[in-house]
């Protein structure tokens, strides 16, 4: 099967609910991506470097806890300053329409909140692997 695309998925800081994180990964991995999963205790520097070794397309961290406001601005300058361009997907149960905006107004590719779907993520992912990565800021 050729890969739809490398996708990273895990979790930020202390944020344990892994199922949702798992979920996605085969729901990806179902899809035709190759799934590179991180798991969870990830600080963005870790992530950054994992994303880089990789070559991922995609990096998709999944959100129960509040951490993902305090770790995405530290997660996208530490992508910049390392000359990636990977888009960044946010997806999780407490990700609120106002917490989507914000998210998406700092650079994050996609927000996802409680109700998605799986066609839109999949349809999202392919989206975003079908534009290729940006050149470095």
């Amino acid at each position: 099967m050729v890969s739809g695309g490398r996708i990273l998925i895990g979790m930020l800081g202390l944020d344990q609910h892994e199922v949702g994180a798992v979920t996605v990964a085969r729901l990806l991995r179902d899809a035709g991506f190759e799934v590179v999963y991180t798991g969870r205790f990830n600080l963005p520097p870790v992530i950054v470097k994992t994303a880089g070794e990789e070559s991922v397309d995609v990096i998709g961290l999944s959100c129960h806890s509040w951490e993902y406001l305090h770790y995405t601005d530290e997660l996208l300058a530490g992508l910049a300053a390392a000359g990636l361009a990977i888009p960044v997907v946010l997806g999780g149960s407490v990700i609120t329409a106002a917490d989507r905006a914000t998210l998406l107004a700092k650079g994050v590719a996609a927000a996802f909140g409680p109700g998605a779907l799986p066609e839109d993520i999949i349809a999202t992912m392919r989206r975003l692997v079908a534009a290729g990565v940006a050149p470095p800021p």
